[in-house]
């Protein structure tokens, strides 16, 4: 019998490192950023068999079969769609600003989007004020209705949105609702989601989380777009949730959640309806398009022209994060950041100490408190660096802000639902507005600015006296920031 034990030990043993060994030659052969394969071999290496395991649910941006099939056959009609839109008027390349204009042949040359003018645009930053806007366009809704959002939460003016929907429905209006499984989750199983979908709401999962499908799609690739279109003439989209903030994680510690909408009119309508039809499709198989946008630019009104930036899985890779680095490498004067996850990649940091380096003012705002740990200490890791080549970061003490926006040379803006994270950049469904708007930017400035008043400043001195258990918890979560 000890024989038999100790032959059933070293089979164990030499299966386990036979699997460690393809796991590392599939690493080293898959082509990824360098530190992303090296945290994954510290992973496997450290932590035995759970690491192996982790790499199988995680390691690879793995769709799944059937979604994978779907996103290469959606590819070229919604190249098709997208590229009409560069006849139109509203397609006026000689009058961008120099930021927008390289942003458009990106996103041109990559996927077909245009950057496109002739649209109003609204900053919208209180809850109250979004919500109760949101319903308001919700009830003028005459024919359809479509919305994508990561999280649903119950509660306080989030009730409202669904109820306006069902009256919505009631009116003969078709309406669409695409939720991420994942962080929806607690919504999906409230009362609401069936009365939704009884009421006659085609209300989807996105990504759904199943036991049986761990080893079929990965499970922390996420839809974390927000968009609500109605009627293809008015859009919205930022970096809140449908969530009263009154009512959602008020047991974080973190305080309330700070977030920004922007409300639009205008030919960006219709890509925002666009990136929701390829969402719908990609989860439903179900194809639909919006209509053409009226292209028409009145002269004399104001051109506000928009460049709409979608990223994730079956389309073009990094597109937002190629979008970013390039607005960072054009700023002349200045970059103010907001971001409530700042854990970011190579390309990035190389472009933000780059432009430092020009001797551009840059300032990150991000918030003391933050509701992943994982996070919070991973970000910290960067602040010696970062300060060391004049980068100013403020941590802001009123709640956790949420907002994803950023400012350069206060004449040109990013804003939208990407976090500065590797999650965001690289894996999740995201979408960012590039707004060639000097108006809409200053607005956007003023905000952050009240956001720094509400801000401490952390200093170099500071830095240099936090405790060695803070440096401790900085390195060992810094190892892990490819992966975060």
């Amino acid at each position: 019998m000890d024989k038999i034990y100790h032959i059933l030990t070293l089979v164990s043993i030499g299966i386990y490192w036979l699997l460690v060994a393809l796991v590392t030659f599939r690493i080293v052969f898959k082509k990824r950023a360098v530190s992303v394969s090296l945290a994954w071999l510290m992973v496997i290496y450290i932590l035995p068999i759970l690491g192996v395991f982790c790499y199988f649910l995680f390691g690879e941006l793995n769709l799944g079969r059937k979604r994978a099939e779907r996103a290469k056959a959606m590819s070229p009609s919604f190249g098709e769609w997208f590229t009409q839109l560069n006849h139109c008027q509203a397609h006026i390349t000689e009058n961008m600003g120099a930021h927008i204009y390289k942003i458009d042949e990106l996103c041109n040359h990559r996927m077909g989007i245009p950057a496109l003018s002739g649209n109003t645009l609204a900053l919208q930053r209180d809850p109250k004020v979004i919500l109760n806007s949101i319903i308001t366009d919700i009830e003028q809704a005459q024919r359809s209705i479509r919305m994508v959002f990561y999280i649903w939460h119950v509660g306080g003016l989030a009730d409202a949105v669904a109820s306006s929907l069902i009256q919505a429905v009631k009116r003969g209006v078709n309406v669409k609702v695409l939720l991420d499984s994942a962080g929806s989750h607690r919504f999906i199983k409230s009362h609401w989601y069936q009365m939704m979908k009884d009421a006659g709401i085609q209300i989807v999962q996105a990504l759904e989380v199943r036991p049986w499908r761990i080893f079929l799609h990965r499970l922390d690739l996420r839809q974390h777009r927000k968009i609500i279109v109605i009627d293809d003439t008015v859009a919205y989209t930022g970096s809140m949730n449908l969530v009263d903030p009154a009512f959602f994680k008020q047991d974080s510690g973190v305080g309330q959640w700070v977030d920004i909408m922007v409300r639009l009119t205008g030919p960006t309508v219709n890509v925002l309806a666009a990136i929701h039809c390829w969402d719908w499709e990609f989860e439903t198989g179900v194809r639909e398009f919006p209509q053409i946008p009226q292209c028409r630019i009145d002269d004399g009104l104001p051109r506000h022209p928009i460049q709409v930036v979608p990223s994730g899985p079956g389309m073009p890779e990094y597109l937002i994060s190629q979008a970013l680095i390039l607005a960072i490498h054009q700023s002349n004067q200045s970059i103010r950041i907001t971001t409530p996850y700042f854990v970011p990649s190579s390309e990035l940091l190389s472009a933000l100490k780059t432009a430092a380096q020009r001797g551009i003012r840059i300032e990150l705002i991000i918030p003391h408190k933050n509701d992943s740990t994982m996070v919070k200490w991973a970000s910290r890791s960067y602040y010696g660096e970062l300060l060391d080549i004049g980068i100013a970061i403020y941590e802001f003490y009123g709640g956790l802000l949420h907002t994803k926006s950023v400012v350069i040379d206060q004449q040109f803006c990013l804003v939208g639902t990407v976090n500065m994270d590797m999650r965001s950049l690289w894996l999740n469904f995201e979408v960012t507005l590039a707004v060639d708007d000097i108006e809409f930017t200053q607005k956007l400035s003023r905000l952050q600015d009240e956001y720094i008043e509400q801000s401490y400043p952390v200093t170099d001195e500071e830095w240099q006296k936090r405790p060695h258990y803070n440096r401790l918890l900085e390195r060992i979560y810094y190892l892990f920031n490819p992966l975060l």
